[in-house]
């Protein structure tokens, strides 16, 4: 999956960053014969319904010539929102001292679900303060993360 990621990377990114938006990241979820092709926006100004539409029209008109995914899918443009999810080392590293949810592809000591306070990044591992404990995740084993809003 990795590498097809890699892939609409290299073709979203170059449509989104010419609108004037940020390539937050991308999330393909195959299901069955309907898959979903969702892409996050953000702009220093923020990001409305009209950026999400411009952006969408100009993605579904070159994904249709690249055509990268060879199933029938839904493609859904929006903004991160308040709880963003995490896609790289930089966003982490960006929300130093923010709450985040985290999942990891395996379970570690016994569970795959962890809530705490990032600490920042070394290397390629992401530093999480989890009841009173300090965790170091290789970023590789992060399945998603995502900031949790405070008010």
């Amino acid at each position: 999956m990795a590498g097809k990621l890699e892939v609409l990377h290299e073709l979203v990114e170059p449509v989104v960053v010419s609108l004037g938006c940020e390539l937050w990241g991308i999330e393909f979820m195959s299901q069955g014969k309907q898959s979903k092709l969702r892409v996050f926006i953000d702009q220093e100004s923020g990001v409305g319904l009209e950026e999400c539409e411009k952006v969408s029209r100009q993605l579904s008109a070159v994904l249709d010539v690249e055509d990268p995914i060879a199933s029938e899918y839904t493609l859904e443009v929006s903004s991160p929102g308040l709880d963003r999810p995490l896609f790289t080392l930089e966003q982490f590293a960006g929300y130093t001292g923010s709450q985040v949810n985290m999942r990891l592809r395996a379970p570690f000591e016994g569970r795959r679900k962890y809530q705490g306070v990032i600490r920042g990044v070394e290397g390629d591992e992401v530093v999480i303060v989890c009841d009173d404990h300090e965790y170091l995740f290789p970023f590789d084993s992060i399945d998603k993360a995502n900031v949790i809003p405070q008010f």
